[in-house]
């Protein structure tokens, strides 16, 4: 397994790993999540072709992806607290649920983390969801900590 900058052959598995991340999502809150895709066609090659926002994928010996992680630069300008760091965000990591366990999210984490070292980046954030207890304790076991917490009540 390697991982390389996903290309526009690796869409449609994305895409159908992106639905596996949404069931999840919907399992959790089908308050706030619906069933269905989350990019049309159109906008994955748009996201792939962004500069700032880089998609890694894992693949097999075949060149078959079976993980991927989307990113985005994030940097706040202008503010008169908070400082300018600059930001690699994961958007989504998703590994085939066929094939979990293997250490492939692990492996992909890191090459997302050796990215962010070598291109500046301050840190690296995502988001994830109450209930999601799989990926909060893998996101913990590759060194994650809590920035903040968001807070709600649903009146």
């Amino acid at each position: 397994m390697k991982v390389r900058f996903a290309e526009e052959k690796d869409l449609p598995d994305i895409d159908r790993l992106l639905n596996q991340v949404n069931l999840v999502h919907h399992e959790i809150r089908p308050d706030l999540f619906n069933i269905g895709r989350k990019y049309t066609d159109e906008k994955l090659k748009t996201i792939l072709s962004d500069k700032n926002r880089p998609i890694f994928a894992a693949v097999d010996e075949n060149d078959k992806l079976v993980g991927y992680c989307m990113t985005w630069f994030e940097q706040i300008v202008g503010d008169t607290i908070r400082t300018e760091v600059r930001t690699l965000y994961i958007d989504d990591l998703c590994v085939d649920e066929n094939i979990r366990g293997k250490h492939i999210g692990a492996t992909l984490y890191e090459q997302v983390k050796k990215y962010a070292k070598e291109n500046g980046f301050y840190n690296i954030t995502l988001h994830v969801w109450e209930g999601n207890d799989n990926a909060a304790a893998f996101y913990a076991k590759m060194g994650l900590k809590p920035q903040f917490t968001c807070l709600e009540e649903i009146l």
